[in-house]
């Protein structure tokens, strides 16, 4: 009989500790863990179609970006000494993908500029490293657009002038191993406007737009709007 009166008694106290715990929020962890989860949605929203940002390579001033979801257009502010040689210094908008893709978007700079080669571009990129391997389409400050491209981690940058200068609209596309640039000018029709490069992207890669400013003490802007993202 005495053995059953502890036993009972024990359950009780345990019940009681246990209340007390719940009252005093020591067993709030769910509550913790949905934070988390808010938190990871409120940041992709902040980043429209696309997962999240950062500043590839160093830079002496951190890039941002506004995202405006009403008129579904991205304003990025980058920094960085160059997108150029066997490294990159730029802010980045990116999703990571697989298989084929293409990627268009209507590109404006802000404000007059310091250096006519600022850059914003459109990007398919292997990783977040400085030299990492990518191709991109890049419109600069003064107009030039070209097909810029690293074959393999490490390598030169390469390009391929179009002789389209400021075009109203431009694309990437990638197609297996090739990549090719598109641009429209104001009748919104697309035209090849470079020969493709093979870059052998091992999957999952990285695809978004970026800003650089071509001048490390300096923050340019761009305003991306109209992005399409497609997946083959």
């Amino acid at each position: 009989m005495n053995r059953k009166k502890t036993i009972s008694l024990t359950a009780l106290a345990a019940a009681l500790v246990l209340t007390a715990a719940v009252k005093n929020g020591a067993l709030a962890e769910p509550s913790r863990a949905n934070t988390h989860a808010s938190t990871g949605t409120e940041a992709a929203t902040a980043a429209g179609i696309f997962e999240s940002h950062g500043d590839v390579g160093a830079v002496l001033h951190p890039g941002s970006l506004e995202y405006d979801a009403a008129k579904r257009s991205y304003t990025i502010a980058g920094s960085g000494e160059n997108m150029w040689f066997a490294s990159d210094a730029f802010q980045f908008v990116w999703k990571k993908m697989s298989g084929d893709v293409t990627l268009t978007a209507d590109i404006a700079f802000l404000g007059k500029g310091v250096n006519e080669h600022r850059k914003a571009v459109l990007m398919i990129r292997q990783s977040l490293d400085a030299d990492s391997a990518y191709a991109d389409a890049a419109l600069h400050g003064s107009g030039l657009t070209s097909l810029q491209y690293r074959e393999e981690k490490g390598a030169a940058t390469q390009e391929i002038q179009a002789n389209i200068s400021a075009p109203k609209r431009l694309r990437i596309e990638k197609r297996g191993a090739y990549f090719s640039m598109w641009l429209a000018e104001e009748t919104g029709d697309f035209h090849l406007a470079s020969g493709s490069t093979r870059i052998a992207l091992k999957e999952p890669f990285y695809v978004g737009i970026g800003v650089c400013s071509h001048d490390k003490d300096v923050v340019e802007k761009a305003v991306f709007s109209n992005v399409e993202l497609k997946a083959a």
